[in-house]
């Protein structure tokens, strides 16, 4: 049993699909791939992202996509124009902050951000794709694989799985990143970023900065291992 798993996107498609050819070299191109999330914001091609990973889905490929908070932002910004994430300490709207990362995306649909809200809502409204705006407010917020619990932050520990709250789900860090609890699964997330991928034991950390620059990270999660995968072929991934 072999389980893949892709890392925060942010736009990234170029990255996407080098870590797609990755997975494909090692599995094969029906390998079964879930991604942790944050498909949209600071990248240069959100749109290209969302749609290579709906049409993947139409196309048969078995690939999970799980609610990461960035992909919140423009689907509630469509149905909503003032609604700010409660998720944000600074309840800035997505517009507002400048390290969301709102003008690339909106960029990469065709709209300028650089006049009022208003014009941009309406703006937006035109140019997005409804399959796109569906894709991303149908997201789930975890997949259940025997090998692993895919989730974009984390879980809230003592809280069963069923009882997790969304908000917790997407946006969760303390309380989760410094717990040693076993949480049955391997959980893996991303949402903080790091250098590269980082296995705690409990929990496995995707998120290598590609929102920042840095390379997307791809691994393979078969049964007591974890491996990273590079253009060289697989490193291993050891609990710290």
């Amino acid at each position: 049993m072999r389980l893949y798993a892709v890392g925060d996107i942010h736009g990234q498609i170029d990255q996407l699909k080098a870590a797609h050819e990755r997975i494909f070299r090692d599995g094969g191109s029906d390998a079964l791939i879930a991604h942790v999330g944050d498909l949209l914001d600071r990248g240069p091609d959100s749109r290209g992202v969302v749609q290579h990973l709906l049409q993947g889905q139409i196309d048969g490929r078995r690939w999970i996509v799980v609610k990461g908070n960035h992909d919140r932002f423009l689907p509630r910004f469509l149905r909503d124009p003032d609604w700010v994430d409660p998720g944000l300490a600074s309840l800035s709207h997505w517009l507002d902050h400048p390290g969301l990362g709102a003008a690339a995306t909106l960029a990469s649909y065709g709209v300028d951000i650089d006049q009022p809200q208003a014009d941009v809502w309406t703006q937006a409204q035109a140019a997005v794709p409804q399959s796109h705006a569906q894709f991303l407010a149908s997201l789930p917020t975890y997949y259940l694989h025997p090998l692993a619990l895919v989730v974009h932050a984390g879980i809230r520990p003592g809280v069963d799985l069923q009882d997790q709250d969304e908000q917790d789900l997407v946006w969760i860090r303390k309380g989760f990143l410094e717990s040693t609890d076993d949480f049955g699964p391997l959980v893996v997330h991303g949402h903080t970023a790091l250098e590269t991928a980082q296995h705690y034991g409990n929990r496995l950390n995707i998120d290598g900065g590609a929102g920042y620059g840095r390379p997307l990270c791809a691994v393979v999660i078969e049964d007591g291992q974890v491996h990273l995968l590079t253009d060289e072929g697989r490193t291993p991934l050891q609990p710290e």
